[in-house]
This record gives structure tokens, C-alpha cells and sequence, in this order.
């Protein structure tokens, strides 16, 4: 049986991205995303849920995030779900999480840089987004077209 493992979530940064590096010197970067989801209640109302999602991001991604994003920021992650299990305690314990493919930055060039922050150097812009896009190094690059 095939099985998909894709993600791909817009929302906002709970929290500033903590950039770590491993032995090797490969960046990591674990940020918080809030997600808002919209919809009516039984009674017609509105009600507004938020679910909260831990993202790991790696390589020039990770150090992109760290250097332009704060915590606020909007933000498109595509990734896959992985599966943390640790046991604490004594007590087995697990978490979902998405491991990020591919991050893009939302929001307005001037949004961005009234905060201080600029785009990414080498990134390529998304002007119908109005974003940057940072994809993890080796995958070719979303504008790259033959002809």
C-alpha cells in the first residue's frame, strides 16, 4: 500500500526561532507556529480555534529563519509529520511535529523591513505572495524553467 507523508501549514511564529548547531556544524532550528482555523458553530456563531504546531527546520533554512523571522511573523512551511518518542520518568511519552521541506516568508517587503529585517540573500522572491522563499540546499530552485 503507497503511503504521503506532506504537510504544508500557514500561520504565525508562537515565539522567536532558537537556531542550535549540530556537532557536524549543520544549523537547526526549532520555531512554534500557530494555526487559526475559522468556522461556525452549531448555533451559526463564529469561533475561532488555534492549534499550535512544533517545526524543525534544517541547513540554510534553519539559519534564514533565525536571522529574519520573529516571533509574529507569518509564515508557509511545507514539510512531513514526524513522530518524537522519549520516555521521561520512567513514562513513555510522544509528540507530533513537522519536520520542514521548504519555508516562505509572508507578509510585505515593507512589513518586513519596517520590523529591521530584509530578505534573504540568494532567495528568490514571490512577488503574488509577497514573499521570500528559501528552499533547502541541493533541490532546484522554483524558478529554475528550461525555456
Amino acid at each position: 500500500m503507497a503511503s504521503f507523508n506532506r504537510v504544508i501549514l500557514v500561520g504565525n511564529l508562537t515565539r522567536d526561532p532558537s537556531v542550535r548547531y549540530t556537532p557536524g556544524g549543520t544549523a537547526v532550528c526549532e520555531i512554534g507556529l500557530a494555526v487559526n482555523e475559522r468556522r461556525k458553530n452549531q448555533s451559526g456563531e463564529w469561533i475561532d480555534e488555534v492549534v499550535y504546531v512544533d517545526v524543525t527546520l534544517w541547513g540554510r533554512t534553519a539559519e534564514v529563519a533565525g536571522e529574519y523571522l520573529t516571533k509574529g511573523a507569518p509564515v508557509l512551511i511545507e514539510g512531513r509529520l514526524r513522530m518524537d518518542t522519549w520516555e521521561k520518568d520512567g513514562e513513555k511519552r510522544s509528540k507530533l511535529r513537522v519536520v520542514a521541506d521548504r519555508m516562505q516568508m509572508l507578509g510585505s517587503r515593507g512589513a518586513q523591513n519596517s520590523s529591521g529585517s530584509r530578505p534573504a540573500a540568494g532567495s528568490m522572491s514571490a512577488p503574488e505572495l509577497g514573499g521570500t522563499i528559501v528552499d533547502e540546499p541541493g533541490l532546484p530552485p522554483e524558478d529554475d524553467v528550461p525555456f
